[in-house]
């Protein structure tokens, strides 16, 4: 899989995508993440990015010229299967758009920042937009990451044991149960019986309980959405 995120901070991503599994997938040649400044587009002596909101209004703008170079650029080099727009106001991102994503093969995220993008850039050149939580970041850096690292983690070979993925929280709809580790009793407090007896089908009747049961009490729409 390739990445390619265009950006006017590159160096906010350079560290949250050089370690831990998104480092394993990258040295193994499972996944390529290439960062593209957009202010290498630009054609002027200042480098700019931004501009006024016609009509008025606080804020700036990014600039429709920087980013339609860079993507077309790109676009001549490979087909990419989703040109991704970070976005508050985009489709919420859940598990099953991250399991979709990671079977593409070439992934181009455009971080917002200011007051966003030219709509005319997301009218033309974007083919699905994301939003990562009803807040606002200061740029779609940190949203990159995370879509990113979230698609990666998924793709073969990355984890070593790959059902680990498969019982993540979501991946069924639900949030996933307590875990427990060596010892089994620390200050007193035990670990719950049916974990410690081997019998496999108590074990996994007994996990998918508290999963309803903590999906139900934390997490009750997802339930509804079942």
């Amino acid at each position: 899989m390739r990445i390619d995120i265009l950006t006017v901070l590159p160096e906010l991503l350079k560290s949250p995508l050089d370690h831990s599994i998104v480092k394993r997938a990258r040295e193994k040649g499972l996944a390529e993440i290439h960062l593209h400044n957009l202010r290498d587009f630009t054609d002027d002596n200042y480098r700019t990015v931004d501009d006024y909101a016609f009509g008025g209004g606080a804020g700036m703008v990014m600039k429709p010229e920087p980013i339609a170079r860079a993507i077309e650029k790109l676009q001549e080099e490979r087909n990419y299967d989703e040109v991704i727009y970070t976005t508050p106001d985009g489709t919420p991102y859940k598990q099953p758009m991250a399991n979709r994503l990671s079977t593409c093969q070439n992934l181009m995220i455009l971080c917002g920042h200011y007051k966003g993008v030219d709509q005319r850039i997301r009218d033309h050149f974007i083919t699905l937009e994301i939003s990562i939580g009803d807040y606002v970041l200061s740029g779609g850096e940190l949203a990159a990451a995370i879509i990113a690292d979230s698609v990666i983690r998924l793709l073969p070979g990355v984890i070593s044991d790959e059902t680990s993925a498969l019982t993540d929280s979501f991946q069924d709809g639900l949030l996933a149960p307590p875990v427990y580790t060596r010892p089994a009793e620390f200050r007193g407090w035990k670990v719950p019986e049916v974990l410690l007896s081997g019998h496999a089908a108590r074990i996994e009747e007994w996990r998918l309980q508290k999963a309803i049961e903590r999906t139900r009490k934390r997490r009750p729409g997802l339930l509804r959405e079942k």
